[in-house]
């Protein structure tokens, strides 16, 4: 191997041939005066604008913006991105993975990155603790198909919440037309207690029997589990999203696995109303987020995108 030390003797010669003027024009120029942290600046808002030189708080930790941005996360932008870590506040750090997400494709920090505005009940370790329940999710065929799994299904996710703002249906009037009666199990936990909840908004009362029966927790008496505990919502949304072929004729897991592109996921989760044109707006939207995150995780999107 080539060594990275200059010879002695070449190096001798140099300095010797240095004049005082040359020697000085050489000198390293003196360093920039380092950035204090501060950890009392106002904590990192994603609907504000900040500019270079603007301090924050995020994450345990204190940031500098380097120039204009915004809904950008600290943590999120990489060691060439917009914000720079200054420090440790309180003995925070940023996030760290958990434990079991080492063959996930979307890290902590990227999930933080797709969802800035998100409630804080859908957590990263929410769906992390679900993963168990469809271990197949995201982790069948090539590293392009599971890539490809996860950015469509977290875009489908971030369609039917708004960027994972609601937890639950926002129509209210809604709530007590989720009880199917025919069903010999009734409506237990009372007929407006079955509307949407959760990542794809699991409703009706015979959606919640399958759902829970299939994850072992009893859903139809106690739907509520959807809205309260962010693990069990995304076990519905995994559910759904495996095992369901709603208005479509696969799931949209296979439709992902089996290559049958992101516009078969839309058909399996709301085709009755949005494909063959009945609302191209909404499979835009859905299109358009999941080109964002497939693009994030430095994936070709595939096909088919359409329904």
């Amino acid at each position: 191997m080539r060594s990275r030390r200059a010879p002695l003797l070449i190096a001798a010669v140099v300095a010797a041939l240095l004049t005082p003027a040359a020697a000085a024009a050489a000198a390293p120029a003196p360093a920039a005066q380092a950035v204090v942290a501060s950890c009392s600046a106002a904590a990192w808002s994603g609907s504000a604008v900040y500019v270079g030189g603007n301090q924050v708080t995020h994450g345990g930790a204190a940031w500098r913006a380097k120039w204009w941005t915004q809904g950008e996360t600290p943590g999120t932008t990489g060691p060439w991105g917009v914000w720079e870590r200054t420090g440790t506040c309180d003995g925070g750090e940023p996030p760290i993975d958990p434990p079991g997400t080492e063959d996930f494709p979307v890290s902590q920090a990227q999930f933080n990155q797709f969802f800035p505005h998100r409630n804080s009940f859908y957590t990263y370790s929410g769906l992390v603790d679900a993963l168990s329940a469809y271990p197949g999710f995201a982790n069948s065929g090539s590293e392009t198909i599971q890539k490809r799994e996860a950015a469509a299904f977290l875009a489908n996710v971030s369609h039917e919440t708004g960027g994972l703002v609601h937890v639950v249906e926002q129509n209210t009037a809604n709530y007590p037309h989720y009880c199917d009666t025919s069903q010999p199990y009734g409506c237990p936990a009372g007929h407006d207690q079955y509307y949407g909840k959760g990542p794809i908004q699991l409703s009706w009362n015979y959606n919640y029997k399958a759902a829970g029966d299939a994850l072992g927790i009893d859903l139809l008496n106690n739907p509520r589990l959807v809205q309260t505990d962010s693990a069990i919502a995304w076990k519905t949304g995994l559910w759904y999203w495996n095992t369901q072929n709603g208005p479509g004729t696969m799931t949209a897991h296979a439709a992902i696995v089996n290559d049958r592109g992101f516009g078969e996921t839309i058909r399996s989760i709301n085709g009755s109303i949005e494909c063959n044109g009945g609302n191209p707006a909404q499979v835009q939207s859905r299109i358009d987020t999941y080109l964002r995150f497939t693009s994030a995780l430095g994936v070709d999107p595939g096909g088919n995108l359409r329904c």
